[in-house]
């Protein structure tokens, strides 16, 4: 199973069926990071990335550490993108992976991203693709979402770019920060998740089930931290 499948899957496994219908906790207001987010860790992979809350700038805010590891911390909630399309968040990266790109296996690595899972549409997907879900939903005993927008910290994907993830056709990566031109600042980041989906699937988007972030270098080896401020969902202006 691939990283993002992975990533997809363990969301669903680590909370409770009923999900919550408030916003994203904000890492600024919660006094551990068990107050709604959960570690996200592959059985597969030994070395992990290292969250912690940190007071960084007057502001509490997640460190991630990430050396040849990948883990996440995920949280979920049940929004209508319709209702609440705007995504807004601030982070900040020490570096940029040497090896990294958003268009290779081997590249698909970055310091930082922000996941946004969507709801399984079984009426829009293919019979094989059904039959293949079924399978794994009866393994796992979970139900899969389904498509995937991956905001990212790029290597060398041009900000503004989207891409096909290279190990899964069903999630979609947004470079909204590349290169290291401002590595080492604090940047913030809007963008419509209502939006970006149209681009992305070229249909309106279902219902958001959960918000991850994850800093990852296991398939680069490289090292890097950042540092993730509060992740908001918010009504269009």
């Amino acid at each position: 199973m691939t990283l993002i499948a992975r990533f997809a899957l363990m969301i669903l496994l680590l909370v409770s069926p009923l999900l919550m219908a408030e916003p994203v906790p904000e890492f600024s207001k919660i006094d551990s990071l068990e107050e709604g987010w959960e570690p996200l860790n592959f059985p597969d992979i030994e070395s992990h990335t290292r969250y912690e809350l940190m007071t960084l700038d007057g502001k509490q805010v997640v460190k991630a550490e990430t050396a040849d590891s990948a883990s996440g911390m995920i949280t979920m909630i049940r929004v209508d993108p319709a209702e609440r399309p705007i995504l807004r968040w601030r982070w900040k990266v020490s570096n940029v992976y040497e090896k990294g790109n958003a268009r290779r296996k081997n590249g698909d690595d970055y310091p930082a991203r922000i996941y946004v899972a969507f709801e399984f549409e079984p009426e829009k997907a293919g019979f094989f693709e059904r039959m293949k879900r079924k399978a794994v939903e009866a393994l796992f005993d979970a139900q899969l979402p389904g498509n995937a927008l991956n905001y990212i910290w790029a290597s060398r994907l041009e900000a503004g770019t989207m891409a096909v993830n290279p190990f899964s056709d069903k999630t979609m990566m947004v470079a909204v920060d590349s290169g290291s031109d401002q590595t080492g600042e604090w940047v913030t980041v809007e963008r419509n998740v209502l939006e970006d989906y149209r681009e992305a699937f070229g249909e309106e988007p279902p219902t958001i089930v959960g918000i991850g972030i994850m800093s990852d270098s296991d398939n680069t080896g490289e090292s890097a931290t950042a540092w993730y401020g509060d992740i908001q969902l918010l009504p269009a202006p």
